[in-house]
């Protein structure tokens, strides 16, 4: 039988019930505690999963012994503090994105998991679990585009003014953090970051085009990024574009071809022979997502329920999750070298953090950016 495993949600607004109801999936697992500051948005959650246990003080799951790990599903300021009394307490940790929402709170964060390293904690990435961007990732590893040249990054979506207007924190430099590319767009950034290796460099632009008056954050973003194998890559990003549903981007490009995969369907493969083309072609096609019946938005994707019973496996197991804290923090690295690089006008030098490469975080330096207009 499965070792049993007790959970604490804490915070339980949008995406707490994906959480819960991925919980219930797994054998042995049993959600405890609903914890919300807003005791009403805890007790809608514990009614709904008949979570036996609901407050609005965080201390009292910490100090519960049978709770084995919690899921951190709060605004972004709290994820640092919450994380580190979590695993001070003793307790296995999974954060939702974005792991922090400024650099000494990712910092907090990686010390404490270092202080406590028989700890599980893991960050919420869960597009690295979709089959298509594993897929992909084994493709770029074994070299179908020869020398890849560039990386590209788009997301268009759309945030009304209602969205922000609806949560405090949202669109906040204090709370958030900044906006689309720190949420919206996190998840296609450490994408992009964990097929090449991680990024080393960025120089970007940020502007609020669409939502003046309502948020002090960004709501259109782009930038360029190196990348730690020496590929060329570039973000470009907006939450102001009236489009049906999100539609993320990606392309590759290298002396062998090309790969584009919009919105998990693969739109274009070119590689160097025909043979080459289809076959690749055949591989990516049996991986495209199209399964959506997991509840939820649309682009949350599928991969919640994957990527929370790989947390489980690792608490149970006691081994490292597929998504360390080291590693989730990256992406929210190379947003937050975006947000400086646009403040001071340089380049940004960034330390690469995914599951490929590994090492101690030196302090960030500052190269000359070419001007915005450029970009």
């Amino acid at each position: 039988m499965d070792q049993p495993v007790t959970i604490g949600i804490i915070g339980c607004g949008v995406i707490a019930p994906i959480h819960a109801e991925s919980y219930q999936r797994i054998p042995g697992v049993r959600v405890a505690w609903a914890c919300d500051l807003v005791k009403a948005k805890a007790e809608a959650l514990a009614q709904k999963f008949s979570v036996p246990s609901v407050t609005t003080d965080l201390r009292a799951v910490l100090d519960d012994p049978a709770v084995d790990g919690i899921s951190i599903c709060t605004d972004h300021a709290g994820h640092a503090r919450i994380a580190a009394d979590a695993l001070a307490a003793g307790k296995h940790v999974l954060c939702e994105k974005a792991l922090a929402a400024s650099t000494a709170g990712l910092d907090s964060m990686v010390e404490a998991q270092r202080r406590y390293p028989r700890l599980v904690f893991s960050g919420i990435l869960q597009h690295r679990f979709d089959t298509i961007n594993r897929c992909l990732k084994r493709l770029c590893d074994d070299g179908v585009l020869g020398t890849i040249l560039t990386c590209s990054v788009r997301l268009d979506c759309l945030r009304e003014n209602e969205y922000y207007t609806a949560d405090r924190w949202r669109g906040t430099w204090a709370q958030e953090g900044g906006s689309v590319l720190i949420n919206q767009a996190i998840h296609f950034i450490d994408i992009g970051a964990w097929l090449m290796g991680g990024a080393v460099s960025a120089c970007g632009h940020w502007t609020n085009r669409a939502h003046q008056g309502v948020i002090e954050t960004e709501d259109t973003a782009a930038a360029s990024l190196e990348y730690a194998n020496g590929v060329v890559g570039t973000i470009e990003a907006t939450t102001a574009n009236r489009v049906q549903q999100w539609e993320p981007l990606l392309r590759l490009a290298g002396t062998g071809g090309t790969i584009e995969i919009r919105n998990t369907v693969v739109t274009r493969v070119e590689l160097a022979s025909p043979e080459t083309t289809q076959r690749v072609r055949a591989e990516l096609a049996a991986c495209e997502e199209t399964e959506r019946t997991f509840p939820g938005k649309s682009y949350y994707g599928t991969r919640h329920p994957t990527q929370i019973a790989d947390f489980v496996d690792a608490i149970r197991q006691g081994t490292p999750p597929f998504v360390t804290a080291e590693q989730a923090r990256h992406c929210v690295d190379i947003a937050l070298s975006i947000y400086e690089s646009q403040k001071t006008g340089k380049r940004i030098e960034i330390i690469p953090g995914t599951s490929d490469v590994r090492g101690q975080r030196s302090e960030r330096k500052k190269a000359d950016c070419p001007p915005t207009s450029d970009l």
